[in-house]
């Protein structure tokens, strides 16, 4: 008998000490967890229709750039940009870079964010593709790269915009598939004359001249280049009321027409100099004499 009180006892005992380790465990539970947010940053990278290859180069340099950006295939129509946020979002993507052709190789950049918006339209002008430049500065295919903006992008709300963006589209995210765990590049964003101006750079630690020296930090140029000259901000992914627009934007279809009519105004004035010309010669001419040899032998 008394062995069996000893057993219920035992059992009472681990019952007891079962109960407490679950609450214990709830009281754990009930406690928000404090995880760190993870950027989840990816990029859909697009062109339209018609794109030379300048342009086919300056997008692979920005895929190699970029670990986290997915390239899709050319987008047909450049009058259905509404396409552009559902393919986003078939492809997992909450930002877009879609280059857009235009005639006499013009190029257009859409950065946004989708669904919702915002997107910036950008000229993009200057290109410099890595195989053209042939920098010396090299750097590993999927290493993250860090962002330096200039400080006059804080000074105006369309600039802080802009560098928002930017952050978002170019900032690699440690968690990116393809992206390597460490950092060895410098995409450097300056504002001049209302123009955003990339660059990328690679970190040196140590002079090549000096490989056993102590560690000097130095930026080599990698490549691209080119400029950005905003357009329009808009409030919404490729569409929705606007936000920005720059007036001192001039289209480069505005700029050949001007350059056109110059070019016809230059010929409108030669031919009204040699009308003039030919009516001075008509007055200046002498009435014919009457004992010319044409009367006098006719």
């Amino acid at each position: 008998m008394t062995s069996v009180l000893k057993a219920q006892e035992k059992n009472a005992r681990k019952a007891d000490a079962k109960g407490k380790r679950k609450a214990d465990a709830m009281d754990v539970d009930e406690q928000p967890s404090q995880k760190r947010p993870r950027n989840k940053q990816r990029v859909l990278l697009l062109s339209s229709r018609g794109v030379t290859h300048r342009m086919r180069h300056l997008m692979n340099d920005i895929e190699v750039l970029l670990p986290h950006v997915k390239k899709d295939s050319k987008l047909d129509s450049k009058n259905h940009l509404n396409l552009l946020p559902e393919l986003a979002d078939l492809n997992n993507c909450n930002n877009a870079l879609y280059f857009e052709a235009r005639r006499h190789e013009d190029l257009y950049l859409w950065a946004a964010k989708t669904p919702n918006g915002p997107s910036i339209k950008m000229h993009v002008q200057n290109i410099h593709t890595m195989d053209e430049l042939k920098m010396t500065g090299n750097c590993l295919k999927g290493s993250r790269g860090l962002l330096s903006f200039d400080r006059a992008f804080d000074e105006t709300e369309w600039g802080r915009l802009t560098k928002e963006v930017f952050t978002h589209i170019f900032g690699v995210p440690p968690s990116a598939r393809k992206a390597k765990p460490f950092i060895d590049h410098i995409l450097t964003f300056s504002l001049l004359d209302n123009k955003v101006w990339f660059r990328n750079f690679q970190i040196v630690e140590k002079d090549p001249l000096q490989p056993n020296g102590p560690p000097q930090m130095s930026l080599v140029e990698i490549g691209p280049r080119f400029v950005l000259t905003p357009i329009r901000i808009f409030e919404g992914a490729f569409n929705g009321a606007t936000v920005y627009s720059n007036p001192e934007f001039v289209s480069p279809a505005a700029v050949r027409s001007a350059a056109k009519r110059e070019k016809a105004t230059k010929y409108g004035s030669r031919k009204d100099a040699q009308i003039d010309q030919n009516k001075r010669k008509e007055g200046r001419k002498r009435p014919e004499d009457e004992l010319a040899v044409s009367k006098i032998f006719a």
